[in-house]
């Protein structure tokens, strides 16, 4: 069953099932602060270089780095590598 979490906007009262959804901006705000994420670091793509693929492959390698990273704590087991270096 889909469920949609939106915020107030009138509109989607009128198109989407009562039952199927919840507005409220507290309910919203994990995922605008991922989208958020997701396009700051994959700001990278919206560069005009020759040195930045952008081929379907790559992009959604990038996406999965990213999600690794800010979704399941990864930058804690590259961290924890770089400082064993100084123990």
């Amino acid at each position: 069953m889909k469920h949609y979490y939106t915020d107030d906007w009138e509109v989607y009262r009128e198109i989407i099932p009562h039952e199927k959804l919840t507005q409220g901006r507290k309910y919203t705000v994990g995922i605008e602060q991922n989208n958020s994420n997701v396009r700051h670091y994959s700001g990278r793509m919206t560069r005009r270089t020759k040195v930045v693929s952008k081929s379907i492959k790559m992009i959604n390698i990038s996406l999965l780095i990213t999600c690794y990273l800010n979704e399941y704590n990864g930058y804690e087991f590259f961290q924890n590598i770089f400082l064993s270096i100084f123990n």
